[in-house]
Formats: structure tokens, sequence, C-alpha cells
């Protein structure tokens, strides 16, 4: 069999010339199709990327300012629960110190009448007692009780007239006060042991209806008294004395 060399050179430039067609009109923008694809999808993927970094960035930017508010929120609460306690202790501090007043208050208003009925109760029964010694002073010795005050003190002025000189000072007039008047021989049985001890002293003898049963000496800067006042309180201390024995003795008593 012959070859047609013609014949196969033309098959092969026929050849050629195909593949340089394809390569130019089919394969050629393939190849620049793919390229440009693979370079948008680059791109896209770069903006991705961007946009992704942003995000994060954002992120971390609303994450900052939540974490900046829940901090100052829980500041806010804080500081609104501090003052809260604050105004709840100063409240509780007011109403204990207006409690601990009135109580207070309240204890000296019944100290005050208990101090009151007391010396009501002593009046009563220091008037009552009185009248009574008056009355038996009357009825059995014809005397009355400044009168018989006023004999009795006549023995009492010596043990202390260094006292009353030195209180007095440079005193020439002395005067005893009662409540009511001193009969005859009472002032003078007082008066001469006064005047043994001051011979240079006036005395006078007056009387004062709102003092208390008894006597009352005056001579200068000296003052002294001896009136139902001062065995009341003489009184008053040994009825306390007892009130607290009684107290005292209730107490051991509930404590066995």
């Amino acid at each position: 069999m012959s070859i047609d060399w013609i014949t196969v050179a033309a098959q092969i430039a026929n050849f050629l010339v195909l593949i340089w067609l394809l390569k130019r009109f089919l394969y050629r923008p393939i190849l620049d199709g793919i390229d440009a694809r693979e370079a948008e999808i680059k791109a896209r993927m770069q903006q991705a990327a961007e946009a992704e970094a942003a995000a994060k960035t954002t992120e971390a930017s609303y994450r900052a300012q939540i974490a900046e508010m829940q901090s100052a929120q829980s500041d806010v609460s804080e500081r609104l629960r501090q003052e809260a306690e604050a105004e709840r202790d100063m409240l509780l501090a007011e109403a204990h110190a207006r409690i601990d007043q009135e109580r207070k208050g309240w204890q000296a208003h019944l100290t005050e009448e208990g101090q009151k009925y007391s010396t009501k109760l002593h009046r009563a029964g220091a008037g009552a007692l009185l009248s009574l010694t008056r009355k038996a002073l009357i009825d059995l010795a014809d005397d009355t009780l400044e009168g018989r005050m006023a004999h009795h003190l006549a023995s009492q002025i010596k043990p202390m007239v260094s006292d009353i000189k030195q209180a007095s000072g440079p005193a020439t007039e002395a005067v005893f006060t009662s409540h009511a008047a001193l009969p005859e021989a009472a002032q003078t049985a007082l008066g001469t042991a006064f005047q043994a001890d001051f011979p240079d002293v006036t005395l006078a003898f007056q009387t004062n209806p709102d003092q208390a049963p008894g006597l009352v000496l005056r001579m200068g800067g000296a003052q002294v008294a001896w009136t139902v006042d001062t065995y009341l309180e003489g009184l008053d201390a040994v009825m306390q004395d007892h009130l607290s024995m009684g107290a005292d003795l209730k107490a051991h008593s509930n404590d066995a």
C-alpha cells in the first residue's frame, strides 16, 4: 500500500490549524474565564475576610460597651444600695433616739409624779402628826409645838456657836422666825440661851405663816433651820431605805 504524503501533510496541516483554532477561540476564552472567576472569588473572599474582621471589631466594641454598661449599672446599684442602707440606718437611729428620749421623758415624768405624791403623802402624814402633837401638847402639857421646840433648841445652839459665828461674820442682829408666835416663856428661855453665847447681838422674834412649823435662825450670812421639813427629809430617807431593802429582799427571794 502506497502512502500519499501530500494527503498526510495536508491532514497534519489541518490538524495543526484545528489545534490553533481550538486554542485561539476555545481554550483561551475558557482559561481567561477561569482566571477571571478565580480572581473574582479571591476578591470576594478578601471582602468576606475584611467584613469578618470588621464584624469581629464591631462585636468586640459592642462587648466592651455592654461590659462598661454592666459595670456602670453595677456601680449605680451598689451606690443605691449603700444610700438605701445609710438612710435606713439613719431612720433607725432617729427612731431609737426618739424612743429613748420619750422613754427618758416618761421616766422623768413618773419620777416627778412619784416625788410629788411622796411629798404630798409625807406632808399629809406630817400634818396629821403635827395636829395630833399640837393637840397632845395643849391637852396634856398646856404648851405649843413651837414652844416645846424653842425650849429644846436652847440646848442645841451651844454646839453650833463657832460655826454660826464664822458664817454670820460681823453681824449684830439676829432673828428667830416661827410658823406661829412663840409663848413668852419660850422666847425668854431661847433668848437667854442665845444671849449667853452671843452677848453683843440683838435678838428679835418674828412669825412667818408660810414657813414650815419650827424655828429658823438668821444672823448675817448664817441660817440654821429646825423645822418639820428637816424631819420630813429624814423620814423620806428612812422610807427610801426601807423600800430599797424591801426591793432587795424581793429580788433575792425571786433569785432563790
